[in-house]
């Protein structure tokens, strides 16, 4: 005859079940410990912060000091001479602004800073009838009032706004015209806001996030890892659609927008987007330090997946560089330097986006501009 069962000890017995069932489950990824087969994250994650994303920050702000002073050169004095000693100088900060993109999280994320300082592109499409974002950028300039602050503004600053200003095919006229003390005013304010948020999220870097950012060594959502993966991701979406495709016509049936390549005005398209994917590559390897992204992924097993993804980088970064500049000609006369780019960046995309985020245990957390 069976015994009776005590309530009591089937409670204690699922209890522990219910234990070993999420001991188990956090167990269950790898790439959760803070050791992996002898890959220390705690030592990536600090190598991240300290020679990489703090002195990219460090690097911007010095750069832009350097901009603003060639910038009052040449609102002093705008003439061709000064305008093309800008463009260096402008060029070399855009780059390092490329360069922070990927860092698109904390701080920078808290403050909007890829979003006010290189939301692209300048003049952004319109519904028939409506206004460009340059057409009230240049109605604001005329009345001299403008409000960079706000969120509906942020077409209308930052170096997708200072490319129009200084380059455009009359920058030149409007910097001595009547409305030239508010232009040169709308530049200063432009540049002083770029400056305001790239203090601050250096600052709160210094100042807390850093010890945050080291302290989880998570893959989980909201973690460090999974911030570098998706912004790796997201990067990769940028330049396969805003950056190259976009202007290319692969969203609107083959239509080409050569206005929409980033930094149009100045002819920098290419230069940027290559810099850009070659800084996602830098962030990836950790700086070839050893203590990187990919260096994890070889950790857990992955060390083909890693190659292939690095050998990838290089196969882009040859395509892109076939590309003639600047891109907005290229879109119409070198079709397909363009199409064979836009083939390795999206085999490029996949093999972050898919495969080292399914191995690494991260999820892509934000929606793309077009559905791959």
């Amino acid at each position: 005859m069976m015994g009776k069962i005590n309530k009591p000890g089937i409670a204690v017995l699922s209890m522990l079940l219910i234990l070993f069932y999420i001991s188990c489950s956090k167990k269950s990824n790898p790439a959760d410990d803070k050791t992996t087969n002898g890959f220390d994250k705690t030592a990536m994650l600090t190598n991240y912060a300290d020679k990489l994303i703090i002195p990219a920050y460090e690097q911007a702000q010095q750069k832009l000091t350097g901009l603003q002073t060639s910038v009052n050169a040449f609102l002093a004095t705008p003439n061709l001479t000064n305008q093309a000693a800008l463009k260096i100088v402008f060029k070399d900060t855009y780059l390092q602004i490329e360069r922070i993109s990927v860092l698109e999280f904390g701080p920078s994320r808290d403050n909007s800073l890829v979003g006010f300082i290189n939301t692209l592109p300048a003049n952004t499409m319109k519904k028939i009838g409506e206004k460009t974002d340059l057409a009230i950028m240049e109605e604001n300039i005329a009345s001299g009032n403008w409000n960079l602050v706000q969120n509906s503004a942020v077409h209308q600053q930052g170096f997708p706004a200072l490319d129009y200003l200084f380059f455009a095919n009359d920058a030149l006229a409007k910097f001595t015209d009547a409305n030239s003390t508010n232009r040169k005013k709308y530049v200063q304010d432009v540049l002083n806001r770029i400056k305001s948020l790239l203090d601050q999220t250096l600052s709160t870097w210094k100042n807390t996030y850093r010890g945050q950012f080291i302290a989880n060594t998570q893959s989980n959502s909201g973690s460090p890892i999974s911030y570098l993966l998706n912004q790796f991701a997201y990067e990769m979406d940028m330049l396969k659609g805003p950056r190259i495709g976009w202007p290319f016509g692969t969203q609107s049936g083959g239509i080409q927008f050569p206005e929409l390549c980033e930094a149009y005005y100045s002819g920098l398209s290419l230069d940027l987007a290559i810099e850009n994917m070659n800084s996602l590559k830098n962030m990836f390897t950790g700086g070839n330090s050893g203590k990187g992204i990919a260096d994890l992924l070889a950790a857990l097993g992955n060390t083909s997946l890693k190659d292939e993804i690095l050998n990838q980088f290089n196969v882009v970064d040859s395509k892109l560089k076939a590309i003639p500049a600047p891109l907005s000609s290229a879109l119409a006369n070198n079709k397909p330097a363009i199409e064979d780019a836009n083939k390795e960046i999206q085999l490029l995309l996949r093999l972050i986006k898919t495969d080292a985020v399914s191995k690494l245990g991260v999820q892509i957390s934000y929606v793309d501009n077009d559905g791959d």
